[in-house]
């Protein structure tokens, strides 16, 4: 049998139900790499040993008796951002360090009936604000292809320790790009889904339409197997999306029609354009779609410059509204202090304007784009960047700056409640991952598993592991 931590999630669970390994001796291998690697990568702020090896015996014991679910027994993590009631959620904040929930979230108890055993909790900056991740309580998250870069935001903990092989597959969550930003940082597959598709329940809320949770794995297949488990709505949800019809990892098995997919790869912010290296994956991506099939067809970005300013009133409304501890205030990061004051200033007349703008703007995108079953463009930007580029001024205003002109794609489809996903098929001559993403319409999210599924299998790339984690 290969090292274990090579296996995909679903081969890693073929492995437990053959009784090739037991659950305990799978926890047992990925809680001592989590020992080994964790630190260095920044992955994890918490990590519960003792629980998941109590839970793996329980596992084990299942697995003998038969009948237990078919993925019992599989590690994974859960982002510092999604409450846990047993365990810390600091939510990558000094200030909420011994806060533990009184309730898990609705998909954390999803993926535990589903018998996957947590390590722990993954980092994420403070509160999940930025597109890289760093905070006060254990520092950067980096990726594992170059320790001094970061591993990107704010899932990055998550998809550092998925890169690494601490975790065959995590739960991240998606606001602006929070799992395919991190996804591309760090060499992996990650997927935000369609808005509405899984349930921000019980104690969460999709006020905004912004965030959802979704996967990162490294392979399409883990991806739309974790998102099975997850896209189940929650009695009461705001904006639910039935069961899909047909499964997900069902979908995958399931080449797509020829599609026609526009593509662009100029930004909708004036002053800001992709480097060279992801211009090269974009281009090197156009020309895999078009050696399968289908029509690539070149459009305008159909964005307009207007929405960034509204996103930013409902970005910093969110965090402004946030219910904090006493004394918080003075140990936040200076990034959440200028998101939180610029929020603050914000009147509801303000919040209501730049919600309604976004939904009208974005359904006429949608609308216009009718014609075309997918969307391709870079993920970001730019390759990773050093741990300390994003910040180093100490002013938030550049670091914000920063952040747009690294990743200045994403958040559109968080606008617009689009499926989208990052894939890993570009490295730069100096060995930095580079993701290309592909988004379809809304609801759309098991096209888009077939068609990011066919590109993996004419260009894989899960035997493609960063070195030095092996």
């Amino acid at each position: 049998m290969s090292e274990l931590h090579h296996l995909d999630a679903i081969d890693q669970a073929a492995a437990l139900r053959s009784g090739d390994v037991s659950s305990v001796e799978l926890v047992t291998h990925h809680l001592e790499r989590v020992d080994r690697f964790g630190a260095h990568l920044g992955a994890f702020v918490t990590v519960t040993a003792e629980r998941a090896l109590e839970r793996a015996a329980v596992a084990d014991a299942a697995l003998a008796e038969g009948g237990a679910p078919p993925l019992t027994g599989v590690p994974t993590a859960f982002k510092d951002l999604t409450f846990t009631h047993d365990t810390p959620t600091s939510m990558g904040s000094v200030a909420m360090r011994d806060f533990v929930p009184p309730v898990d979230a609705y998909v954390v108890g999803l993926l535990e009936r589903a018998g996957l055993i947590g390590l722990g909790k993954t980092n994420t900056p403070e509160f999940g604000l930025s597109s890289y991740t760093d905070n006060d309580l254990v520092g950067p998250a980096r990726t594992p292809w170059d320790l001094s870069r970061n591993a990107g935001g704010s899932s990055g903990g998550a998809a550092a320790a998925v890169a690494a092989g601490l975790v065959p597959w995590a739960q991240g969550s998606d606001g602006g790009g929070s799992i395919r930003i991190p996804a591309s940082a760090c060499g992996i597959f990650g997927f935000k889904p369609s808005r509405g598709r899984v349930s921000a329940g019980p104690a969460g809320s999709d006020w905004s339409g912004l965030a959802g949770d979704g996967p990162l794995a490294r392979t399409v297949r883990d991806a739309a197997t974790l998102l099975d488990l997850m896209a189940h709505p929650m009695p009461g949800d705001l904006r639910p999306l039935p069961d899909p019809s047909v499964a997900y990892a069902e979908r995958v098995g399931r080449p797509p029609r020829r599609l026609r997919v526009a593509r662009w790869s100029a930004t909708h912010l004036e002053g800001i354009s992709p480097g060279p290296d992801a211009l090269a994956a974009w281009e090197q991506a156009s020309r895999l779609l078009e050696s399968l099939g289908h029509e690539v067809v070149d459009v305008p970005n159909p964005f307009p410059q207007e929405l960034e300013p509204q996103f930013n009133v409902i970005w910093s409304s969110g965090i402004a509204a946030a219910r904090l501890p006493p004394g918080a205030e003075a140990v936040l990061r200076p990034n959440t202090r200028y998101w939180r004051e610029r929020g603050g200033r914000a009147s509801a007349v303000e919040l209501t304007r730049a919600m309604q703008f976004l939904e009208l703007t974005t359904r006429q995108v949608v609308t216009d784009l009718q014609a075309y079953d997918a969307f391709l463009t870079p993920t970001l930007a730019l390759p990773p960047q050093p741990v300390e580029w994003f910040n180093e001024s100490g002013d938030p205003v550049e670091d914000h700056h920063r952040e747009l002109l690294f990743t200045p794609y994403t958040a559109l489809y968080n606008m617009s409640g689009q499926p989208a996903a990052s894939l890993p098929l570009h490295w730069t001559d100096e060995g930095l991952p580079v993701g290309i993403m592909l988004a379809a319409h809304p609801g759309r999210d098991g096209l888009l598993f077939s068609l990011c599924a066919q590109v993996e299998a004419a260009a894989p790339w899960h035997d493609r592991r960063p070195r030095n984690f092996d």
